[in-house]
């Protein structure tokens, strides 16, 4: 059976719209529909209800979508084991979310290979419903998101409290930014918080929806927004960016994201590295958030949670 057939079919079943579908698979709509017929002939039964709502599981459907994900599974496990390279003998795959990635995957595959020196590694980037799709799948084992989703044979547990604090490329910066503010999207939560405690700032000409590229451009403009804390330190020591007094900040948690069917020693070095670096990450946060509490004019907000879920 063609496996694209399988991922095209769980595609639709998770979205479920055939439009919505192709836009994730990037292929067009007639190339979704013709996928699922294939199948559907295969199986000898309808797998969808369509109509303009979207596309329903049929009974028929339904009892398939387990065994879709086991097929998928089993394909994406013979992939990675066969592709272990010359001198390793175990694999595990990680993914996560841009922003996430520079300051907390990399050191988490870094723990990860340092215990387990046999252990290879594939790492996946991508925004939060491709590295959903990508677990659901089996591509990956594990992820680190800002924005986690609930599905079955995922388990979600805490992973950092991160905090999002307004930052400048000059130093004395204060909150009457003008043009210079930069919005990044941090999901609608935290919009209607900032718009909320600093209306000034909603309205501006310049926004990105990718934060980890957004500091990057920051450090080489005239410009400010709002970053984690835990990512923009490396930048303030350096002097190459400032925090912005009177500034509010926003709690901003990430979260990992863990396939029930890792092994369980592979499952309890990845725990255990995890928390061995989101440990040293904390302690940099609060270094950040410690030099925010002593500036002049500073205004914290403890009650505004911003999770993005």
């Amino acid at each position: 059976m063609d496996i694209t057939l399988i991922k095209t079919f769980l595609e639709v079943a998770n979205t479920g719209s055939f439009v919505s579908a192709c836009e994730r698979l990037f292929v067009t709509q007639s190339a979704v529909s013709l996928r699922v017929q294939r199948l559907e002939d295969s199986l000898g039964h309808k797998l969808f209800v369509r109509s303009k709502a979207g596309a329903v599981l049929t009974p028929e459907g339904k009892l398939f979508e387990p065994y879709a994900l086991s097929l998928l599974k089993i394909w994406e496990e013979a992939r990675q084991q066969i592709a272990i390279p010359e001198g390793y003998s175990r694999a595990f795959s990680i993914g996560a979310q841009y922003s996430l990635w520079p300051g907390l995957g990399f050191r988490w595959m870094d723990a990860m290979q340092a215990e387990m020196p046999e252990l290879s590694v594939h790492c996946e980037l991508g925004m939060s419903d491709r590295i959903i799709r990508f677990l659901v799948e089996g591509v990956i084992q594990a992820a680190l998101l800002y924005t986690p989703q609930m599905r079955p044979g995922l388990v979600v547990e805490p992973a950092i409290d991160d905090e999002l604090v307004l930052v400048a490329s000059w130093p004395d910066a204060t909150l009457d930014l003008g043009k210079a503010f930069i919005s990044v999207d941090w999901g609608p939560e935290f919009t209607h918080a900032l718009a909320i405690a600093i209306p000034d700032l909603t309205d501006s000409g310049r926004s990105m929806a990718l934060g980890g590229l957004a500091m990057e451009y920051i450090v080489n403009r005239r410009a400010a927004a709002y970053l984690p804390a835990r990512s923009v330190k490396r930048y303030l020591d350096a002097g190459k960016l400032h925090l912005v007094a009177n500034a509010p900040r926003f709690p901003y948690p990430a979260y990992v994201i863990w396939r029930e069917d890792i092994p369980a020693d592979l499952l309890a070095l990845t725990k255990r590295t995890l928390a061995r670096v989101t440990h040293t990450l904390e302690k940099e946060k609060e270094s950040v958030v410690g030099h925010l509490k002593v500036m002049d004019r500073f205004i914290p907000v403890s009650d505004a949670e911003v999770t993005n879920e």
